[in-house]
């Protein structure tokens, strides 16, 4: 996620006042939900919680309800019923000078640096997973889970041997590309349009090296000729960690129908996510968009507001709606893209990877203490508790531990060692 498009997204959750939700569940059935939630292992694959870890004054264990800079949280971790799920190394997309390609590589590991200092700093509420069964054991013990994911390879142009750093250190899910192209692959969303038509060569050397190691190649953000060439190159199924549909809303980050029925039959998954600009459109005006950047401006960035300025930041979020209104997308717009992919593949295929913390979160599904608004929703459609533990967390495990056998077999992985 980068700091502007953050901004716009945080934006987009404060645009149009509502009063309620436009679905309604009963107390019973959010009860039930989140008593199923609590039997079964809940995770979330794109979790840019990280981003926080670096916030001086973010501490993990206090409640942020209502802060617009923060969805997760280890008190409404355990509200929403939350086990855990992949915390991602994310990298902004740099300019791609050789100093950017050092300062990228820096960021990477300072991130990662974070998620084992906040595993460090808290050892009774959190612990480390690496592979699929270390979930169900780490839920058990009562503590949330961190699996470690890469958002963006960008912090690998520099030194691509930081690979297998990266693995030793619990890397287990990573995408090549984000909002722009880079060294490795084209992205879906760069205005320049493709420059390697697909995975570069680096690219697909990088792919072939994740694999061999057992970590999962994660679609989301490349452009339909990545997606393509990682099919067929890829001896494991693939995943997207958090995207959404395009026959709902036609938007380049989404995945077409074709495609889906493709990962199905190679064995993937897609998470969808709630991030409102892949939902709907929202109709920012030139004004808007302008307004956006200011505010951002003011604060110096996103990386440098603390979290004791999130309540000045909605009013003046709030302000900016007044002013520009635009579209808000809802649970609703949500639930239509998870239902559509439901439909086309199946449960089997399908999870949840709401970009919390990155961009993510509708009306109706503010945060992770929502999170049993979607199981409720699950049960009324009919779905089976196999089938939602699936959805919430046994599909993508399934994944890992194709990728994992995969490269058992290669005799490159460390799993087991």
């Amino acid at each position: 996620m980068t700091l502007h498009r953050l901004c716009t997204a945080i934006l987009l959750s404060l645009a149009v006042a509502a009063s309620g939700h436009a679905l309604e569940f009963s107390k019973a059935e959010l009860a039930r939900a989140t008593a199923l939630q609590q039997r079964l292992v809940t995770l979330d694959s794109h979790l840019d919680t990280p981003a926080n870890l670096e916030r001086p004054d973010f501490d993990v264990l206090q409640a942020h309800a209502g802060n617009r800079l923060s969805q997760v949280d280890y008190p409404r971790m355990v509200e929403g019923a939350l086990d855990g799920g992949f915390w991602a190394v994310y990298t902004g997309q740099g300019n791609r000078s050789a100093a950017a390609h050092l300062d990228d590589r820096d960021a990477g590991l300072q991130r990662l640096l974070k998620i084992h200092t906040l595993v460090a700093a808290q050892p009774q509420r959190f612990a480390f997973a690496s592979t699929p069964a270390d979930a169900a054991r780490i839920k058990a013990d009562g503590k949330r889970v961190v699996y470690i994911s890469m958002e963006n390879a960008s912090p690998l142009v520099a030194d691509p041997t930081l690979l297998r750093f990266y693995y030793a250190q619990g890397l287990r899910l990573m995408s090549t590309v984000h909002f722009l192209n880079n060294e490795f692959a084209d992205s879906a969303t760069d205005p320049k349009g493709p420059e390697w038509k697909g995975l570069s060569p680096a690219g697909r050397q990088l792919v072939q090296q994740a694999q061999a190691l057992g970590i999962v190649i994660d679609q989301s953000h490349a452009s339909d000729a990545v997606f393509d060439q990682l099919i067929a190159l890829s001896p494991v199924p693939i995943v997207l960690s958090h995207s959404g549909a395009r026959a709902v809303f036609d938007h380049p980050r989404n995945i077409d129908d074709a495609r889906l029925k493709v990962l199905a039959r190679h064995g993937g998954v897609i998470q969808v996510n709630s991030y409102g600009g892949y939902l709907v459109d929202s109709g920012a005006s030139p004004e808007r968009k302008a307004a956006e950047k200011a505010l951002t401006e003011q604060y110096g960035g996103w990386e440098h507001i603390k979290i004791a300025d999130g309540t000045a930041l909605s009013a003046a979020l709030k302000d900016l709606d007044a002013r520009y209104p635009i579209k808000r997308a809802t649970e609703e717009d949500f639930f239509a893209h998870l239902e559509h992919v439901l439909k086309v593949v199946g449960p089997e295929h399908v999870g949840i990877g709401m970009d919390w913390d990155g961009g993510g979160g509708v009306v109706g599904l503010e945060d992770v203490s929502d999170l049993p608004r979607i199981t409720a929703w699950l049960l009324r459609k009919g779905y089976t508790e196999q089938q939602i533990a699936g959805i919430w967390g046994g599909n993508l495990l399934r994944v890992m531990g194709q990728a994992q056998a995969y490269a058992v077999g290669s005799g490159e992985s460390g799993v087991g060692r």
